[in-house]
């Protein structure tokens, strides 16, 4: 069935692997920019592009009401260096400044502007990587609670998450919960800083992350969009990872040397908290709901894979 498709943040990083693929199976696209330099790149990938700004409800209100889609689908970030700078773990508030925003404000615009124009099924961003509550079991399922990070530079952004969840869910749509990007244009800069060797591993690297590869992350995202899913879902690859096995891994497929090892009260102090919470005690997650009701399969069934295929 084809469907009028509205993305809000169509040159993303997963935005631009989500538009053709939703065009590659027949829907009519509508995809925004923050550009009109990004115009172009759009009609290359299939969509009809509006440039919009998403933390102003009139800009997005016109830009939906004039799309007329059936489901919206929400990827606004503001993460690139172009829109934030330099990536900086240390001061995920500082750095996620502009996607909190996205993610409370904007989402908040994207709802209105979906009732005032009849569009029933709203598709938004979450986050599920190694976030998952600290107690308990290694691998946490859509039914644990998120780590919020409390007093820490990283609660802000963990909170703006949790604010997409409880509007998107209120209005009758799905959150997908992505595991950590990996792909075109995804970890460029994680894989620049394990060649120069400046990614140490934490104290003994306990703590699990969950990974997606962008295809797959656009494949999952099309099938909520065509089912009209609601609730949350968990959209990472079969094999939660240790941080002791993922990042040597990755840097042996970067053709780099063995990370160097941080001491944990050396970590938090040059990279933070959320960086020795993800490296020692961090929680990954299970694909399990999914594959079931999504009838999800990712192509990258493990980051081992599609680490080595990505980068070797």
């Amino acid at each position: 069935m084809v469907m009028r498709v509205f993305v809000a943040g169509g040159t993303g990083v997963l935005g631009r692997r989500l538009v053709p693929h939703l065009v590659a199976r027949g829907h009519q696209v509508t995809a925004t920019t923050t550009s009109t330099a990004k115009l172009g790149q759009l009609a290359r990938l299939g969509a009809d592009g509006v440039v919009m700004d998403g933390l102003d409800a009139a800009s997005v209100g016109e830009a939906v009401a004039k799309a007329r889609p059936e489901v919206i689908v929400h990827q606004m970030t503001a993460i690139s260096m172009a829109h934030a700078g330099k990536p900086d773990i240390k001061h995920p508030d500082r750095w996620f400044a502009a996607t909190n925003r996205l993610r409370t404000e904007g989402t908040d615009h994207l709802l209105a502007a979906a009732e005032a124009t009849g569009v029933s099924h709203v598709v938004a961003q979450g986050y599920a990587s190694w976030n998952g509550i600290r107690e308990g079991g290694w691998v946490k399922t859509e039914q644990d609670p998120l780590d919020l990070l409390e007093g820490t530079a990283a609660h802000a952004g963990l909170k703006a998450l949790g604010h997409v969840e409880d509007v998107v869910l209120k209005a009758g749509g799905a959150v997908l919960r992505y595991g950590a990007f990996y792909g075109p244009g995804a970890i460029d800069d994680q894989v620049e800083l394990v060649r120069k060797r400046q990614y140490p591993l934490v104290g003994r690297g306990t703590g699990y992350s969950s990974w997606v590869h962008l295809d797959d992350a656009a494949s999952a995202t099309a099938l909520a969009v065509e089912q009209k899913a609601t609730g949350v879902f968990n959209i990472v690859d079969d094999e939660p990872a240790p941080a002791s096995e993922w990042l040597p891994h990755l840097a042996a497929c970067a053709g780099a040397k063995r990370p160097m090892r941080a001491p944990v009260w050396l970590a938090r102090l040059l990279a933070g908290d959320q960086a020795v919470v993800m490296m020692t005690e961090g929680r990954g997650f299970s694909n399990a709901k999914a594959k079931r009701e999504l009838g999800w399969q990712p192509r990258y069934p493990s980051w081992r894979q599609g680490f080595k295929e990505e980068l070797v």
